[in-house]
């Protein structure tokens, strides 16, 4: 599925919209700054597929710092047969640019 860019995601948070939102980064990034997004580090991704395992069918919108470990987190998923995941392109760097 098609990537998200930061100003389409920075719409639908600004509207409230409800979404299945997943943030790859580590705890300490999470605390720093975070946009309301389940939190599961990359790393642990593998042991916590379960938990976001409803969201398989249904559109997955992954972020990170810049892009990459959601890009990989992407790949992973996809492999696990999600199968409408978005990366958001830029990550949250680029998100507070906007």
């Amino acid at each position: 599925m098609e990537d998200i860019t930061v100003e389409e995601l920075k719409e639908r948070l600004d509207s409230g919209e409800v979404f299945n939102f997943l943030d790859v980064r580590e705890d300490y990034e999470y605390e720093e700054q975070n946009l309301g997004a389940k939190l599961i580090p990359l790393g642990e991704l593998p042991d916590r597929i379960d938990e976001i395992e409803d969201w398989k069918d249904a559109e997955l919108v992954v972020h990170c710092r810049s892009g990459a470990r959601s890009g990989r987190a992407k790949d992973f998923l996809e492999s696990q047969g999600f199968t409408k995941v978005r990366n958001v392109i830029g990550g949250i760097l680029a998100y507070n640019e906007l």
